[in-house]
């Protein structure tokens, strides 16, 4: 680490004696595993290593940016001439916002380093996984992933000296039921910021089980009928539903260029006056981000403060174009891409109600479930989206009825966010070692959640 941080400081000053009047060069270091079990046998066992310097500099109040994944000095030099040319290149001025010298470190809590787990251990517990999954009657097909990450990042600036590593493991199950000719797919997955210790501490041949089950009764589940109705969702489809109708439409790049539905909201009412949204780098359970790719410190950034817009998601080139502060969310996916206004970890806070008392108060309606959730559209200028909700339940009587599949909501977010008429005790959010949010060509791991929520009204389809 100590080469690294010199080599670094070596070529922000280079790039100062070039004449940036601002220089920011990034060490990252990217380790992954993946192993795959399909239908009992192991289909793949996958290394990755990435790594690789990244510099961005401010020239006459423009940037540029350059990368390379060479350590020799003069490759390094090379990629901090380039991205001077690039600056002086460049048409677009960009003012970046002031701040105090960062300094910082942060280290993985790791008990057992997955890494050093053999692969003989790390198969094995993938295809008992996914032989636990395709043991259940009616189950014609089944897939296990078992994912390790080990993320190293590096940023030294005119104004910053920060290092973190991030240690990521997790297990993915998909499993595909079948019955006279109907077929029925569910997929989901577990991950969490961690060493070895939490493949350890889980049950993931039930986790496989319950999968299995969850698509063998999907297959005889009807859809719902079409219509406007009351819902309770769970904290997964709470998390979707916040990151990419919501959070996406936060980030201050898009809020900047007038294509998100909050512009010019700070200070108004867009949500219920029990609803708090944060986005937080080091919310439990979630995808740790202490510092951003710019150096910034990335703590809980209060988006929405019982039902009032409070903020928006920047960073340091965003803050000054909407008049606000930097909140770190610069982000990068790797040391081949400059920072972007990304989000971490976002989720609605906890409010005073159980899940059985928003059901019974529910009185008839939609258990929507997040497990199994797909992909949808959102157009953060409108401020619509349109979801696929996992299997879900029918709410009767204030209680839980028959399952429901092929589930699609839409709406307006704000008019969903403002007729959010309970919240629950519970929180969980949740992150992923197989996938992530993206954005510009860039992918970043994300973190989202929140707790049981009840909504008033939300327009419900069947596919």
């Amino acid at each position: 680490m100590e080469y690294d941080l010199d080599v670094l400081y070596r070529m922000v000053k280079y790039a100062e004696s070039l004449g940036a009047s601002y220089a920011e060069a990034r060490f990252h270091r990217y380790s992954y595993e993946l192993v795959r079990a399909d239908n009992g046998s192991l289909k793949d066992y996958s290394v990755t290593s990435r790594a690789g310097f990244g510099v961005r500099v401010l020239y006459n109040n423009r940037i540029g940016f350059s990368a390379t994944n060479s350590t020799n000095t003069e490759d390094l030099m090379s990629a901090v001439q380039n991205a001077v040319a690039a600056a002086k290149a460049s048409k677009k001025q960009v003012t970046l916002a002031e701040r105090p010298y960062v300094k910082g470190k942060r280290t993985p809590n790791v008990r057992v380093d997955p890494f050093s787990v053999p692969p003989e251990e790390k198969i094995r517990i993938a295809l008992e996984t996914n032989r636990a999954g395709l043991g259940v009657e009616g189950i014609r097909s089944s897939i296990t992933m078992l994912g390790i990450q080990r993320d190293f990042r590096s940023v030294v600036s005119s104004d910053a000296e920060v290092t973190w590593e991030v240690v990521l493991v997790g297990i993915s199950h998909t499993s595909v039921a079948g019955e006279a000719g109907s077929m029925e797919r569910l997929h989901d997955s577990r991950s969490m910021a961690s060493g070895w210790e939490f493949i350890q501490n889980n049950d993931w041949e039930g986790f496989a089980r319950d999968i299995s089950m969850t698509a063998k009764k999907a297959l005889k589940a009807p859809t719902p009928p079409p219509g406007r109705m009351r819902v309770v969702m769970d904290p997964d489809l709470v998390g979707l539903l916040l990151h990419e109708a919501f959070g996406h439409a936060s980030e201050g790049d898009l809020v900047a260029s007038g294509t998100s539905i909050l512009k010019d909201k700070i200070g108004m009412r867009v949500a219920s006056e029990i609803v708090t949204i944060v986005d937080d780098g080091l919310a439990m359970g979630g995808y740790p981000v202490p510092y951003d790719d710019e150096g910034n410190p990335k703590e809980r950034t209060v988006i929405v403060e019982k039902g009032v817009l409070r903020g928006y998601l920047t960073d340091r080139a965003s803050a000054p174009l909407l008049g606000v502060g930097v909140t770190g969310n610069g982000r990068a996916q790797d040391f081949e891409n400059a920072p972007i206004v990304r989000q971490t970890n976002i989720y609605m806070e906890p409010g005073e109600w159980g899940v059985e008392e928003q059901i019974r108060e529910a009185r008839n309606g939609l258990y929507l479930s997040g497990r199994g959730a797909g992909g949808g559209q959102v157009d953060t200028g409108a401020g619509t989206f349109t979801f696929s909700a996992g299997p879900s339940y029918f709410i009767r009587n204030g209680e839980i009825g028959e399952m429901v599949k092929g589930v699609v909501i839409s709406g307006y977010i704000l008019e969903t966010l403002k007729s959010v008429e309970a919240v629950g005790k519970d929180l969980r959010i949740r992150t992923s070692v197989f996938g992530g949010c993206g954005k510009n060509g860039q992918l970043v791991r994300v973190g989202d959640g929140g707790p049981h929520i009840m909504v008033r009204e939300i327009i419900v389809g069947g596919r």
